[in-house]
């Protein structure tokens, strides 16, 4: 018996609207994301893959299609749903290490303070940053600044943490590290991800499948499982070309090539 997606995306289209344009950011795109997938979406700048992830997110309104969680259609936000950016200053600043991710589990009033802390603390420690509870944001690195949104993002425990190039801005050394702690706590977790990411290496080291997008507008080219796969051997070489040689072929007429 096949497993019930978590989420499911049905001929999804995403427009964006001015007064004397419409622009298409996603074109009838479908996947099914099940419990405990890694599931990244991979394509060129402007393929709309931000634009997917935020509508999964519920923060774009479908111009066509719809996006079911565990079967129930979604139709605005929720804490199910927990987002984790690019972008350095997503922490406020004023608030310690332990602050920020305390704010995320009191503003919408399901915790009190003690309970909110005791959980906070555990997800700090959990992504190494034990001791810097008390530290201000401009106190820390990029890649520690990372740690605490992700430490937030888990610490509501959604059903779905959603990554937008969560480490592009990061150097090369402590891209890397953040991976690999990723892969770790995906792993001790089991927490399902959707990954937005234009790197092949990343996408095949992070995810259990790759939905490949293609230029403007989105359209799916293909899924790939690449659960197992190692990036840097002759296996992720492998998977590397495919996808680079999908992205210069021009999309199938009728859904994702499954690969």
């Amino acid at each position: 018996m096949a497993a019930t997606p978590l989420i499911s995306v049905r001929e999804l289209t995403l427009q964006y609207r001015s007064e004397t344009r419409i622009t298409t950011a996603v074109y009838r795109v479908s996947f099914d994301m099940l419990e405990a997938d890694r599931f990244v979406l991979l394509g060129p700048s402007g393929c709309g893959k931000s634009s997917l992830l935020k509508a999964i997110g519920g923060f774009i309104e479908p111009a066509e299609g719809e996006i079911l969680l565990e079967g129930r259609r979604i139709e605005r936000s929720g804490p199910e749903r927990a987002f984790v950016f690019q972008e350095f200053d997503q922490l406020l600043p004023w608030k310690t290490v332990l602050g920020n991710v305390v704010f995320a589990l009191t503003a919408g009033r399901t915790l009190k303070r003690a309970a909110a802390e005791e959980r906070a603390r555990h997800y700090i420690d959990k992504v190494g940053l034990g001791g810097f509870a008390d530290s201000f944001p401009h106190m820390l690195s990029g890649g520690m600044k990372q740690r605490v949104a992700i430490a937030r993002a888990m610490a509501t425990e959604p059903r779905v943490l959603l990554m937008d190039e969560p480490f592009a801005a990061l150097d090369a050394l402590t891209r890397d590290r953040m991976q690999a702690e990723l892969l770790r706590l995906c792993e001790e977790f089991r927490f399902s991800v959707i990954f937005v990411t234009h790197s092949i290496p990343e996408a095949i080291r992070i995810g259990t499948r790759i939905l490949l997008l293609t230029p403007h507008p989105g359209q799916a080219r293909a899924e790939l499982d690449c659960n197992g796969t190692d990036a840097r051997d002759a296996s992720g070489r492998l998977l590397s070309e495919r996808i680079n040689a999908l992205l210069f072929e021009r999309a199938p007429a009728e859904g994702a090539e499954r690969v």
